[in-house]
């Protein structure tokens, strides 16, 4: 049975943040508030638990989930052969809506599904979600949804969606923008060829990403699946 907790309830919070710690520990998935749009998300070191929330989506293994970390100091740990350039964007947007996709370290002992050897990193800025990043290490996290529906912009979007499939649910409130309109999600960069490509518009526009690196290729198009 899912249970579901008000973040913004000083009790509730510390009762939410332990019960998804609780729930991740044991290969179950969770919903979490992100910066962008609600994230379903699950152990990234867990297969049974990946495989959970990609079941949980609808989703093949071709379309591996993101990872989300608490600090870019983790992303040497989880990626290899780092451009500076992807390490100034990560300098300029982190925490924030901006989704790199590196060459994964080789050593990792995790199954995400069909990476071909890349991992896709990001550190939100949110505060119930850094504080569990924290707590919890790397997560596997995608955007609530089923494949192919709208990504939750609120809990009961989430739980409409995801229902059972979900053991914990952290209600930070509505992800929509102030105009009422929804939240866009990450912008993702490709950082894995000789030049750095966006491969999915997002919050952070392909100009704002151009001040830091101004050489970026803009493919206009998403190739990674949904990310939070």
């Amino acid at each position: 049975m899912s249970t579901r907790f008000l973040v913004s309830n000083e009790q509730e919070h510390a009762a939410g943040i332990q019960a998804a710690r609780t729930a991740l520990s044991a290969a179950r998935c969770i919903v979490l508030p992100t910066d962008t749009v609600y994230g379903i998300g699950a152990d990234a070191f867990s297969a049974q638990g990946v495989a959970m929330l990609l079941a949980s989506k609808g989703r093949s293994r071709t379309m591996p989930p993101p990872v989300l970390i608490s600090q870019a100091a983790t992303m040497d740990g989880l990626a290899r052969d780092v451009p500076e350039d992807a390490r100034k964007l990560a300098d300029a947007f982190w925490p924030g809506a901006l989704t790199l996709i590196l060459q994964a370290q080789p050593s990792l002992t995790w199954d995400l599904g069909e990476t071909r050897g890349t991992v896709a990193l990001r550190v939100p800025n949110d505060d119930t979600a850094l504080e569990l990043l924290k707590a919890t290490g790397p997560l596997a996290v995608s955007s609530a949804n089923r494949t192919g529906k709208p990504a939750a912009t609120t809990v009961d979007e989430a739980i409409e969606q995801l229902g059972e499939s979900v053991d914990v649910y952290l209600d930070g409130g509505s992800r929509a923008s102030q105009d009422g309109t929804q939240s866009l999600p990450s912008t993702i960069v490709d950082c894995t060829g000789e030049r750095l490509r966006v491969v999915r518009a997002g919050a952070i526009s392909i100009q704002e990403l151009r001040v830091v690196v101004p050489a970026l290729v803009d493919l206009g198009q998403d190739s990674s699946g949904q990310g939070a």
